[in-house]
């Protein structure tokens, strides 16, 4: 491998990597930030690692995987660092009932804030995935959507909700595009629909703390409380792992309800 100097350098290369690896966007600023740390801090991958000690788990696995890929893409050397596996504490997502999401909905005056509400809640789906839809990945004839490189750039099929039907024809569909753009005809970006769902709560009366992430939550604990099967809403949220989808089974109430029925 060509010698690399400088650190404007490395970060230059360290960037290339992860654009030639197809990694997304999002992955590569983190690695590239995670790294420019690591270089300005002058200690070693242990020392800078003892660091995050006191961070989230994610945060630690997120710096041991760009100090993994640094050494061994840009560095060509080995990473002997073992991946430190601190405590995972099981935090439950905060899950609305259908009648909230439903005055969610409700609360919104402008169609087109409502529709975005409606697929996040309607179609399980992660903000990004929300903002990337086009009109060509929706099929109304046989209803369904196709979710493109979402999470781990792996594409997903979900379903078209009857909801999501009607509001689409009350917009009005077009052929090609972005189906949700702003009115300069751009990308909405994350914070404008994150203040979306949020002044959407309040104006709900909701008092829970409601990001675009809790609605895909609720999706997924109703789907669980009506009885549909966990390996399919596995599916539908693209999960890779089945333990990923499991926390909802301790959210979900419907079997908590049958156990208060034996009091």
């Amino acid at each position: 491998m060509e010698r690399i100097d400088g650190i404007d350098g490395r970060l230059k290369r360290l960037e290339e990597e992860t654009k030639l690896r197809g990694y997304s966007k999002q992955t590569a600023k983190a690695y590239v930030s995670v790294i420019k740390n690591f270089l300005a801090s002058r200690k070693d991958s242990r020392d800078f690692l003892l660091s995050y000690a006191d961070k989230s788990r994610s945060s630690m696995r997120s710096a041991y995987f760009a100090l993994k890929f640094y050494h061994e893409t840009v560095l060509d050397l080995k990473f002997e660092e073992k991946l430190p596996l601190a405590k995972k504490t099981m935090k439950l997502p905060i899950v609305l009932s259908k009648e909230e999401v439903q005055r969610m909905i409700g609360s919104l005056d402008n169609i087109r804030h409502k529709l975005i509400v409606m697929f996040i809640y309607y179609a399980g789906l992660r903000l990004d995935e929300a903002r990337s839809i086009r009109w060509r990945d929706i099929d109304l004839e046989r209803e369904i959507i196709h979710v493109k490189r979402a999470k781990g750039d792996k594409d997903r099929i979900v379903f078209l909700h009857q909801k999501l039907i009607e509001m689409l024809n009350i917009c009005g569909i077009l052929d090609d595009g972005l189906v949700f753009r702003s009115r300069k005809e751009e990308k909405y970006t994350k914070r404008s629909i994150q203040l979306m769902v949020k002044n959407a709560s309040k104006r709900a009366g909701i008092k829970k703390k409601v990001t675009p992430h809790t609605l895909r939550h609720s999706f997924a604990t109703h789907l669980l409380e009506s009885g549909a099967d966990i390996r399919y809403i596995q599916q539908l949220l693209g999960h890779q792992d089945l333990k990923t989808t499991q926390i909802y089974t301790h959210v979900a109430n419907r079997d908590i309800k049958k156990l208060a029925q034996l009091l």
